[in-house]
């Protein structure tokens, strides 16, 4: 950590030092591509389920990719869908949720120059593999008894392979929700490694930030995180869980984003929205985001620094420009999918060099030490820029990730990938209007405003 950082104060104050500090122009929209079938089908993934779950869905359902999204070197991204289909409603008294197994993508991204009209590149996701996440030691289960449904426990189960799922109810009401054994996962960010060996997923129930090896997706390890984080008494239902907690990660708003240090030892997570104790303050602390730095060597938390809400009404992921610099991506829920109109698409830089240690502050005081933000990107002004009305661009613009860098009109660009969750809906209102969608932006070093970019230092296969 090297460069000294200002802090927030009031919200006021922030929210005027965001107006005064409009994105740069020269952040523009490369490409734009989607991704809608694989060599098992329309909309089917490669994980080889052939049954449907709860809800009559298929187990292989190809969606919701952009959760979280990780650049793999060259060419190469992992894409993450979250907990699974569960937008629409069969079982209230699980929050709709299914036995959908977690998993992740391998996508290859082919971006070429675009010689015709249009943007100045076409891109085209072909998926290259699905890799289902599981436990190699037991995980714990809901039976299902009162809630209308049968056990949670996955059909496709071994000895040595126990798979997590999305099912709301996987939990143990001994522990309470940082308890590793549990089986619910609600996967919302991806890194790699620099290897390539690992990835690391964080996750909404916990929340979790676990390790998985790469090529099996079985779970190494599990990163120590602090205990207010967790909420002491889990529900399988969120608003219940919340209204039954006085401390802990909202419910469906836990660690939503994900990002690692250039050098691959760091990784830091940022929550979506304020704890309950901290909202329950209000004032400042109420839009409060706390950010957890986690040392890979060691599986511990090492700091947790402090960052306030402006614009939109949470946080999807934060992806690192170098090792104190991020990307945070802050939106509202609004968009194509939800029959609204987007209007807080935007990534904000933040600093977090010389950050206040906050993990032992409350929330009004955590609020006060509030890292400094400047608006990078404005998606939505973008994209309108392009001819993508706002109706059209999705609700749930999620997944970040800083690509390979290109030659665009003879400048060398770095790319920056933004995903959509499109909650299993591609069918929304009837036809396919919400695919997995990708879009790539371009930005030089001009207008990283005197940052400094370092890609992830990939070791070579």
């Amino acid at each position: 950590m090297v460069k000294a950082s200002f802090w927030l104060t009031p919200l006021a104050l922030a929210l005027a030092s965001v107006a005064a500090s409009p994105a740069n122009a020269q952040v523009n929209l490369l490409a734009n591509g989607t991704l809608t079938t694989s060599k098992a089908g329309y909309y089917a993934d490669l994980s080889g389920l052939n049954y449907n779950l709860e809800n009559g869905v298929p187990a292989n359902l190809l969606g919701g990719l952009g959760s979280g999204l990780a650049w793999a070197s060259n060419n190469t991204f992992l894409a993450l869908p979250d907990r699974g289909p569960n937008a629409v409603s069969y079982d209230s008294l699980i929050d709709d949720t299914v036995s959908y197994v977690p998993r992740f993508h391998t996508v290859h991204m082919t971006l070429v120059p675009n010689t015709g009209s249009g943007l100045p590149f076409t891109l085209t996701p072909t998926l290259q593999r699905t890799t289902l996440l599981c436990s190699p030691t037991p995980l714990v289960y809901g039976s299902g008894d009162g809630l209308e449904v049968g056990p949670g426990v996955p059909v496709i189960n071994t000895a040595a392979r126990r798979y997590f799922s999305g099912r709301s109810d996987n939990y143990s009401a001994a522990h309470n929700s940082g308890f590793a054994g549990d089986a619910r996962l609600d996967s919302e960010s991806i890194r790699i490694s620099n290897d390539r060996s690992k990835v690391y997923v964080s996750d909404e129930y916990g929340p979790y930030v676990y390790e998985f090896d790469a090529a099996t997706g079985a779970r190494l390890r599990s990163f120590e995180l602090p205990d207010h984080l967790y909420v002491a008494n889990p529900k399988p239902v969120g608003d219940d869980e919340t209204a039954d907690n006085t401390s802990g990660r909202t419910a469906n708003k836990g660690m939503e984003g994900l990002a690692i240090t250039p050098d691959g030892k760091t990784l830091v997570g940022i929550m979506q929205a304020a704890l309950i104790q901290d909202k329950a303050e209000g004032g400042d602390a109420a839009n409060l985001l706390r950010i957890e730095m986690i040392d890979i060597a060691s599986g511990v938390t090492l700091h947790e620094s402090a960052y306030l809400l402006t614009t939109g009404s949470g946080v999807s992921e934060i992806v690192a420009l170098n090792d104190h610099e991020f990307l945070v991506d802050e939106r509202d829920g609004k968009g194509l999918g939800d029959g609204s109109t987007a209007k807080v698409k935007q990534i904000f830089k933040i600093d977090l060099a010389n950050a206040v240690d906050v993990i032992n502050l409350d929330g009004t005081d955590a609020a006060a030490n509030a890292v400094s933000k400047t608006l990078f990107l404005d998606i939505v002004q973008v994209l309108n820029a392009n001819g993508i009305t706002s109706d059209q661009i999705p609700a749930k613009l999620e997944g970040v990730a800083l690509g390979a860098d290109v030659n665009a009109s003879g400048v060398k660009t770095h790319t920056l990938w933004v995903a959509n969750d499109n909650d299993f809906l591609q069918d929304y209102s009837g036809t396919n209007t919400n695919p997995n969608q990708f879009f790539v932006f371009g930005f030089t070093d001009n207008d990283l405003g005197g940052s400094e970019y370092i890609p992830q230092q990939f070791g070579s296969l």
